[in-house]
């Protein structure tokens, strides 16, 4: 499980937690709680504190990673790694052409790519990387194809520079970008089994192909990693759920007043379960048995 500090969870991230427990526990593997929190910029001492909350709000135990605020700042934080990122960022930057800086706002991308995908705008401007105050970005060969077998989804074939386009490694504020931080952590952590949303797809192919420019980071491969990308869960105006537009914003998806019964009710009807107004995180569980799930 691998949440993100930068709001309060919501009804799509409980789902999530909840699939990815139940499919580690009916495979007899660990579970291990990593919280990406490289954006130090949008964290909140309440967000931190709400992915706790969640979890026991949620009944869900985990084998591995922190147990609380504190032990996550003092233990876990992804601050602790950053050397071990910074040298992933070097070894790439000894890449010739590889990486380009970029200069670009968010502001600046979504006047010429209302879709948020960078659309190329610094790729030859030749801007040395060391600029204060540029990102870095990989330069994805044209037409690059990702392919690799989904564990719920079957096979999947990317269009990298189409969905993604060259993607950041760099923050402005120099910190590593998430898809440095994920196949590092997951490397460190020896992860053979992530569980994302569908919307997440781009981003695995990102890292499976991000991670081959490196012997370092060459063990991160869908042959040793089984993905499963789950449906998204629609909010009220049929858009995907984000923490952004969570009601109530102060306490996310706990302050449903169903309790959790909500989240296991959603989790049952995208495992094609029964989905009883009473249903339980036990009987979710047995379900999952007994359907072979």
């Amino acid at each position: 499980m691998a949440p993100t500090p930068s709001g309060y969870l919501h009804l799509g991230n409980a789902v999530n937690f909840v699939l990815t427990w139940l499919l580690v526990r009916r495979a007899g593997g660990t579970l291990h709680l990593r919280i990406d929190d490289l954006d130090r910029t949008r964290l909140r001492p309440a967000y931190l504190a709400n992915i706790f909350q969640t979890l026991e709000w949620l009944g869900l135990d985990y084998d591995t990673g922190p147990r609380n605020p504190a032990d996550f700042e003092q233990h876990y934080s992804q601050l602790h790694y950053l050397a071990d990122y910074q040298q992933i960022l070097k070894k790439l930057r000894q890449q010739p052409g590889l990486l380009y800086a970029c200069t670009c706002s968010r502001t600046d991308i979504l006047a010429v790519a209302p879709d948020g995908r960078y659309p190329g705008t610094c790729r030859h401007r030749h801007i040395p990387l060391d600029t204060p105050g540029a990102a870095w970005r990989i330069r994805l060969p044209d037409d690059l194809v990702v392919t690799f077998t989904d564990g719920w989804q079957g096979t999947m074939v990317i269009n990298l520079g189409r969905d993604m386009g060259d993607f950041v490694v760099r923050k402005k504020d120099g910190y590593p970008a998430y898809q440095i931080g994920s196949v590092a952590d997951d490397l460190r952590l020896g992860t053979t089994l992530i569980v994302r949303g569908a919307d997440l797809l781009p981003s695995t192919a990102a890292q499976l192909w991000l991670a081959q420019q490196l012997p370092e980071t060459a063990g991160f491969t869908a042959a040793r990693i089984q993905f499963l990308h789950h449906p998204l869960l629609p909010g009220p105006d049929g858009q995907k759920l984000s923490k952004s537009q969570q009601q109530p914003l102060e306490r996310g998806v706990q302050a449903q007043a169903q309790g959790p019964q909500v989240v296991f009710r959603a989790v049952a009807l995208l495992l094609g379960l029964p989905t009883e107004a009473s249903l339980s995180l036990e009987q979710l569980r047995q379900g999952c048995v007994e359907s072979h799930w």
